[in-house]
């Protein structure tokens, strides 16, 4: 079994992993880190979204062995201590959530979307969301979410509604 070593959330870690264990196993069984949802193991629905190396990856698509020396970013590593990533507080004040399920994965690639783009238009946002399927919300509030945190990201007042 190979032994990998990355930096997980600021922290380095290391662990042996067999050759075919996929990033979120490690993640989720190696690490404890389980806001990394696992929801189809095929790539289609997105809950599984992660940063690596400063884009964002579903990592059900990616062996462990693959993010060898890599900077990873889960959902549990957006935030600054207590607060709030501004995606974070965005689906939270715009109701961006229902179950919850796919949360995570949304935020990962909305933050990664407002990381290259910091002033996305609605479009942008829903083409950008493609790749994460949400069964409860209808993305309306996913993308008034997005819009909100890219306002106040940008130091744009976020107008009320």
């Amino acid at each position: 079994m190979p032994e990998i070593s990355m930096e997980v959330n600021g922290k380095q870690v290391s662990a042996d992993v067999s050759a075919n264990m996929l990033l979120t196993e490690f993640l989720r069984q190696k690490l404890g880190l389980t806001g990394t949802h696992v929801g189809c193991d095929t790539s289609q629905c997105g809950a599984c979204v992660i940063h690596m190396n400063g884009n964002s990856v579903k990592a059900c698509t990616v062996l462990a062995a693959q993010a060898n020396g890599a900077k990873i970013t889960t959902i549990e590593g957006l935030s600054s201590g207590t607060d709030l990533h501004p995606v974070q507080a965005a689906f939270r004040e715009a109701h961006g959530l229902q179950c919850g399920f796919c949360t995570p994965g949304m935020i990962m690639s909305a933050a990664d979307l407002l990381a290259k783009n910091p002033k996305p238009t609605e479009t942008e946002i829903r083409s950008w969301l493609k790749g994460n399927i949400c069964r409860c919300t209808g993305y309306h509030n996913i993308v008034k979410a997005v819009q909100s945190a890219a306002a106040q990201m940008s130091g744009q007042a976020v107008a009320a509604e």
